[in-house]
């Protein structure tokens, strides 16, 4: 009996995702999952706690093990780079650690290659003491940096999300922490009145935050590395980390012929499909389908290579799955605080095309009566025409159910709801976590009696 045989080019979220999927639905098939390392399904999101020391054994950032996943059924290969993928001839080229090439034959084909660290073009990048935090490697040197040279300062270049994490996690390391930011404000994901919340956290953890700054190059000066602006201005440290994005690795996609689109990402249908016959893609290298635009977007998060990887992997073993789209839903904590965002920003429904209002509540996270109550801010955004749902931001501190906010907005905008129709939720109550109305609710009641002026403004 002739077996299928699925190769999988990749093993980060959406590669394990796709062979564990493809395995589930189909035993017979032959999974071979190709990683250009030797950590497959580690939680990369894991890295700034493992880090930090929060997390103590870099061991336990694997979903499973690779014992784990052999005892599935699917063929590891470690170690291994692919160099070229031959459509024509359906088979791919991989090189091991000593240079000797191998030839992969697939019947169907999931590339799962993820993203790499954005290098920005910049004097100085590569000296000693300058990291990038992407995969397990980088995370080992960087520990073996904090452990042997013992620096006590490091400038982040970046304030977004790793950014954010990283500061917390080298101040809980004993390290003083300078942040800069090319924007204005910090977590630039966030409105910048909201990001203000942030950077009031992060100074009053003692963290020196330096918005608007060009970095113009990194110098090094004995043991020391200074990052300079271009308006002059110097900060030192005895180590740089830059967390400036990253971006789709596609270069072994599009040397195949393999499309590309929005940000260079690969081109997918909701299948998962690419526009080569039996080649799937699925992670931070694809493109993803936006819920609310109703269009293919790219949003590279650890949640969607999980769903696209197993769409992806479902249907190359004969399934019949779309990706029913993602919403950007993601949160980040950050010392005392959590920061939550789902769906589109004020101005990003505006350049879509909607007609946005942005409306803010602060309010508690259960009843003030209950001990340590705890203020979040709420930053909900509906359509004025339509009164849809389009997304929201909340900060709050930690413990406080940000998350929970933030997944019913997005569960509610995921099924289409109006303002009017979140507010009809049945959500739970209880004194120490909520009140009767969730705050969620409440903002949506404040958006509602924002709109009602609105439209009396313009009536009148």
């Amino acid at each position: 009996m002739i077996k299928n045989k699925l190769v999988v080019i990749g093993g980060s979220d959406a590669g394990i995702s796709a062979s564990l999927r493809a395995k589930e639905l189909s035993p017979d098939t032959e999974v071979t999952l190709i990683l250009a390392d030797r950590y497959p399904n580690f939680s990369i999101c894991g890295l700034p706690f493992y880090l930090s020391g929060e997390v103590s054994d870099w061991k336990t950032l694997a979903h499973c093990t690779a014992g784990e996943i052999e005892e599935k059924g699917i063929q590891l290969v470690p170690d291994h780079r692919v160099t070229a993928i031959i459509p024509d001839r359906k088979h791919i080229l991989a090189t091991d650690a000593e240079g000797r090439s191998k030839t992969f034959p697939y019947d169907k084909l999931v590339i799962g290659t993820g993203g790499v660290s954005l290098v920005p073009n910049l004097p100085g990048i590569d000296l000693p003491g300058v990291f990038f935090l992407r995969w397990m490697t980088d995370s080992f040197a960087f520990q073996e940096y904090l452990t042997i040279r013992r620096p006590t300062s490091i400038v982040i270049i970046g304030a977004g999300y790793i950014g954010m994490e990283m500061a917390d996690a080298m101040i809980r390391r004993g390290l003083s922490v300078s942040v800069v930011e090319f924007l204005p404000s910090v977590l630039t994901t966030f409105d910048p009145a909201l990001g203000g919340i942030v950077r009031t956290e992060l100074e009053r953890q003692g963290i020196q935050v330096f918005t608007g700054f060009a970095v113009e190059r990194i110098e090094s000066s004995g043991n020391r590395l200074s990052v300079r602006s271009v308006a002059a201005d110097t900060i030192t440290a005895d180590m740089v980390l830059v967390a400036v994005g990253s971006r789709p690795e596609t270069r072994l996609a599009r040397s195949a012929g393999i499309e590309t689109g929005v940000k260079g990402a690969i081109c997918v249908n909701r299948r998962m499909e690419t526009c080569i016959p039996d080649i799937y893609a699925a992670s931070d290298c694809a493109e993803t389908y936006h819920r609310l635009l109703g269009k293919n977007t790219y949003l590279p998060l650890g949640t969607t290579a999980h769903k696209q990887g197993r769409i992806a992997g479902e249907n190359a073993v004969g399934g019949n799955r779309e990706y029913p789209g993602t919403l950007g839903t993601q949160s980040v904590k950050i010392f005392n605080l959590v920061a939550a965002r789902t769906g589109l920003k004020d101005n990003e429904a505006l350049k879509e095309g909607f007609s946005p209002l942005s409306v803010d509540i602060e309010t508690w996270d259960h009843k003030v009566y209950y001990p340590h109550a705890e203020k979040m801010r709420i930053r909900i955004t509906g359509d004025q025409k339509t009164r849809e749902l389009l997304g929201a931001q909340i900060i709050g501190a930690y413990g406080a159910e940000v998350s929970k906010r933030i997944d019913t907005v997005a569960a509610s905008i995921h099924n289409g709801m109006t303002m009017e129709s979140l507010n009809d939720l049945d959500l739970s109550y209880t004194p120490p976590l909520s009140s009767p109305w969730d705050p969620v609710q409440m903002a949506a009641q404040a958006w509602s009696q924002a709109n009602r002026r609105t439209d009396g403004a313009e009536s009148s």
